[in-house]
């Protein structure tokens, strides 16, 4: 009797065992499955993201075909950014298993690619309209000559002549323009990765003929890659016959003597300064009235 009751205790045991064993089985499987398939799905979604690169990649370079100035040295470039296109292009057509992060790191390649290629095209069209423009100012002048009598030409002639040099005399002038990178405590500094802002110091010179009055200063800061430092779209200014962006602006009062004038930019929120010759241009009146550079390392 009591053999009976022990084999029995022993066979429920066994079945409980077996019981456990086969549900920890199913999870198992269960568990695999699941796995495999997010797997799956990941390398799915992984792939579409490297076609949808290559594909802009590919149209990118085709684009760089069309895309062309008068200007050799904006050729160059041109043809250095449609070549580091290239080469990403065959980058990522080689690679065969790409993780999350490589795909990260080519899409932001290729945004930094697209704004390079969408900055050529701004000069470029900016050029053209100059070009067009100059060509029309050119027809126009050749016009008049033939039309107007010798006598006629020759007071037009001096009239324009002294109506430059009036202009001439009376246009504004950025002297000892510096720029410069420094620290949060204003300290000078070259490393792009220490810089917080950057400084541009200069003089609005004495000009007894100029206008005065509140001036608004704008600068442009362009880096080594001729992209331009600027904080908004809407951060524009009239420029001759055209609205270009600008990187900062600060208004002054002139009243015809030495100006002492400091401008910032702020880059604590923007992206690291990269290193190379950076250009500074400042405007006031609707006229570059100084240029200089600046190296960060």
């Amino acid at each position: 009797m009591e053999n009976h009751e022990m084999n029995s205790a022993k066979d429920k045991r066994n079945n409980l065992i077996v019981i456990t064993l086969s549900v920890l089985l199913v999870a198992l499987a269960i568990l695999f499955f699941w796995q495999r398939n997010s797997y799956q799905t990941d390398a799915a979604l992984i792939k579409a993201e490297k076609d949808s690169i290559a594909s802009e990649l590919s149209r990118m370079a085709t684009n760089y075909n069309t895309i062309r100035s008068e200007n050799d040295t904006l050729n160059k470039n041109i043809s250095f950014a449609q070549t580091k296109v290239k080469d990403l292009l065959a980058e990522v057509e080689q690679v065969k298993n790409v993780s999350y992060q490589q795909i990260t790191k080519y899409r932001q390649e290729v945004t930094t690619l697209r704004d390079i290629m969408r900055n050529y095209i701004v000069q470029i069209d900016s050029l053209n309209q100059k070009n067009q423009r100059l060509m029309d100012e050119n027809t126009s002048v050749k016009q008049q000559v033939t039309e107007v009598k010798t006598a006629n030409q020759q007071l037009e002639t001096d009239k324009k002549k002294l109506e430059q040099t009036v202009t001439l005399a009376a246009q504004l002038e950025a002297s000892e323009l510096k720029a410069s990178g420094i620290t949060a405590k204003g300290k000078e500094q070259v490393k792009a990765s220490r810089i917080e802002k950057v400084k541009i110091d200069f003089i609005l010179s004495k000009n007894l003929t100029a206008k005065r009055g509140a001036k608004n200063i704008y600068v442009r800061i362009q880096r080594p890659d001729q992209i331009l430092l600027m904080k908004s779209d809407k951060d524009i200014f009239q420029f001759e016959d055209m609205k270009i962006p600008y990187s900062v602006m600060r208004e002054v009062e002139y009243e015809g003597n030495d100006v002492p004038v400091s401008i910032y930019w702020d880059n604590a929120n923007e992206s690291p300064l990269i290193p190379g010759k950076y250009t500074v241009d400042v405007f006031a009146d609707g006229r570059n009235i100084g240029t200089t550079v600046f190296d960060v390392k």
